[in-house]
C-alpha cells in the first residue's frame, strides 16, 4: 500500500468518525431539549397551585420555547454538517431522520405547552 493511499484512508475514517460524532451531538441536543420540557413540566407541577396561575405557566412556557429553539438548531445543525461530509464505510443518518426525530419531539413539546396552559 502506498503511503498516499494510507492517508487517504485515515482521511476517509476520519470523516467516518465526524459523522458518527455528528449524529451523537444531534443525540445529545435532543436529550437537553427533553431535559427543558421536564423543567417545564416540574415548574408547572411545583409552582402550578401559586396565585395567579398564569405566571407558573409563562415560566413553563419559556422553558418549552427553549426546548423548540434546540430542537430547530440540532437538526440545522447537524443536517448542515451532514452535507458537508462525504460518507465513506459509516451510514449516516439521512436529513429526513434528523428532521423526523426534531420534528417530532417539536410537535410532542408543543403539545405539552397547551396541555400545561390548559391545566
Amino acid at each position: 500500500m502506498s503511503e498516499n493511499a494510507s492517508a487517504e484512508d485515515r482521511n476517509d475514517w476520519a470523516e467516518d468518525r465526524t459523522i458518527l460524532a455528528n449524529e451523537r451531538t444531534f443525540a445529545g441536543w435532543m436529550r437537553t431539549g427533553m431535559a427543558c420540557l421536564a423543567i417545564a413540566i416540574g415548574l408547572q407541577a411545583v409552582f402550578g397551585s401559586i396565585e395567579p396561575t398564569w405566571i407558573a405557566k409563562l415560566a413553563a412556557t419559556v422553558f418549552v420555547l427553549i426546548a423548540l429553539s434546540i430542537f430547530w438548531f440540532a437538526w440545522s445543525n447537524a443536517c448542515k454538517m451532514i452535507s458537508r461530509l462525504n460518507a465513506h464505510t459509516a451510514e449516516p443518518v439521512s436529513q429526513t431522520h434528523f428532521g423526523t426525530i426534531a420534528g417530532c419531539l417539536a410537535a410532542g413539546s408543543a403539545f405539552a405547552c397547551v396541555v400545561l396552559w390548559l391545566l
